[in-house]
């Protein structure tokens, strides 16, 4: 069945409508969970709140493509899980590889605490839709996916350390795109900040005056200051 005769059927409150998602994409979600939660069980609960969760948000929402709102709720729900069974016991698998990965891009940066979430999803839409296709999927096979590097080899056809190096070097250009942006963000901050010091100088309240201040205009201290 075509994803909008699925769509209509939970318009349509049909029950038929877990039915025919299970079909044409319970492997698909399957896949997604055990790949982040490396157990059956765990997985086709992930999958059955999938399930419940499209039902509950379909309506109102229609999504255009169905399959990548499946795997967004999939993967949502698995990290949850995952989450949860980690602060009972320390877990293995894909998620905790590739997290400490891309750790360094991230955390390094203080990415975190510069960029609002907003933000931080332009930068990396930017960022892969500047990537060759192939270099993007396997990005994507290992940070969206958290497929394993074996596995991204079978699929691509590529040796296992071609991926690793293929890997290492996209995360580079993610660090240096990120030190990029934040060092943009910063001196737009600066820039916010300049234009207030100067409303604030130009106030006929204002007598307060400094050598380097020039008909209310903040002027860098140092010549060779690059902002």
């Amino acid at each position: 069945m075509e994803d909008q005769g699925i769509i209509a059927l939970f318009f349509d409150r049909s029950e038929q409508a877990i039915v025919k998602t299970d079909k044409k994409y319970g492997r698909y979600c399957y896949s997604i969970a055990y790949n982040i939660l490396s157990n059956r069980e765990d997985s086709e609960e992930s999958v059955s709140d999938t399930y419940l969760e499209a039902w509950n948000t379909i309506p109102p929402r229609h999504p255009g493509f169905l399959n990548a709102f499946l795997a967004k709720i999939t993967r949502h729900i698995s990290i949850d899980r995952w989450r949860k069974r980690s602060a009972k016991k320390r877990g293995g698998g894909e998620i905790i590889l590739a997290l400490e990965e891309l750790e360094d891009c991230v955390v390094a940066h203080g990415i975190e605490t510069e960029f609002s979430k907003k933000e931080l999803t332009r930068v990396l839409n930017q960022f892969l839709l500047s990537l060759p296709e192939t270099e993007r999927n396997v990005f994507l096979c290992r940070y969206w996916y958290l497929d394993s590097i074996q596995t991204i080899s079978e699929v691509t056809g590529f040796t296992q350390s071609k991926v690793t190096s293929m890997l290492h070097r996209t995360r580079g250009k993610l660090r240096k795109k990120l030190s990029e942006e934040e060092a943009m963000a910063a001196r737009d901050s600066y820039k916010r900040m300049d234009l207030d010091w100067s409303r604030f100088l130009n106030s006929p309240s204002n007598s307060f005056s400094r050598p380097y201040i020039q008909n209310g205009h903040s002027e860098p201290l140092c010549s060779e200051c690059p902002l």
